[in-house]
């Protein structure tokens, strides 16, 4: 048995998919790579994706699987669309890296007036709350990309994913962890999705051996409270769970791309489908409905 795996062909990509493909080989499943450039490589607009920016970067790869042309694909799980299609599955989350995004400075201070780059909403929003002297910048690209620009002096601090930085092997200089109080993860940061498709169960046995049980019903969690939030495409919604005790316990947020409102909900319960809800209900309650009504406007 030989597998094919249907990935992006950016560097961070591929270290994730290698990542598979070593933990397979550890189990005797033989596998290969097969990158892919998706539209949000390419560089699309938002608009030409149904499923907003998420779906820009996995909806060729996701064709693919359908086609037949891959066994398995390997997804960032923060780049999944919320929606789920019946003939495809995440069959596998294999242990979650850290979820907590990094604060990365040109030499160790954030000083007033600094200009922070990010072209996340939810990363925006959380840093103009603690950090309401700052300037942001739009910055995308990869990781490479931003820290280029960073070292430039385009920007003078970048926020950036843990798990992007550690599967990459980099280590910068001036970086500080963001504690979950300050920067609520983005739904399924630090999580690998393994997608088959429903019907392969070959595929599916094979990679059953590499799930993590406790990183599943978190990934469940998260995605189903942005489910219920509507949120298939880029919003200022963040959230993180983890399961303790053989609770769920979930955290999340939805706020104002300018900071000035931020609601959060913070439950526990014995699912992730009853922790999502909870969180949902606490979030709309408290107005988070018409914050995301707004942005969306």
């Amino acid at each position: 048995m030989k597998l094919r795996i249907g990935t992006r062909g950016s560097r961070l990509a591929l270290a994730q998919a290698e990542e598979i493909r070593r933990r397979l080989a550890d189990t005797g499943v033989e596998a290969e790579l097969v990158p892919m450039v998706t539209s949000g490589d390419r560089g699309a607009p938002i608009s030409a994706s149904p499923s907003g920016l998420k779906g820009l970067f996995v909806a060729e790869i996701e064709r693919a699987l359908r086609d037949g042309d891959v066994d398995l694909a390997v997804h960032s799980a923060k780049d999944l669309p919320a929606e789920e299609e019946d003939d495809l599955v995440i069959t596998a989350v294999p242990e979650r890296a850290s979820p907590l995004d990094v604060l990365v400075t040109r030499d160790g201070e954030l000083r007033p007036g600094a200009v922070v780059g990010t072209s996340s909403l939810r990363r925006q929003a959380q840093i103009l709350r603690w950090r309401s002297d700052v300037l942001l910048k739009d910055l995308r690209g990869n990781v490479d990309t931003r820290l280029s620009k960073l070292e430039e002096g385009e920007v003078d601090a970048v926020i950036l994913a843990a798990a992007g930085l550690l599967r990459l092997g980099i280590v910068p200089e001036h970086a500080a962890p963001m504690s979950v109080a300050e920067m609520v993860p983005a739904p399924g940061q630090g999580c690998l999705a393994l997608q088959a498709r429903t019907s392969d169960d070959e595929t599916r046995s094979a990679l059953s051996a590499l799930d993590d049980p406790e990183s599943r019903v978190a990934l469940e969690a998260e995605r189903a409270v942005m489910h219920k939030l509507g949120g298939g495409c880029a919003l200022p919604l963040g959230a993180f769970a983890a399961v303790q005790d053989h609770r769920v316990k979930l955290i999340a947020i939805v706020a104002s791309p300018e900071g000035a409102r931020l609601v959060r909900a913070e439950v526990e319960a014995v699912t992730a489908a009853e922790a999502a809800e909870r969180a949902a209900a606490e979030l709309f309650a408290g107005g988070a409905g018409e914050i995301l009504a707004a942005v969306r406007g």
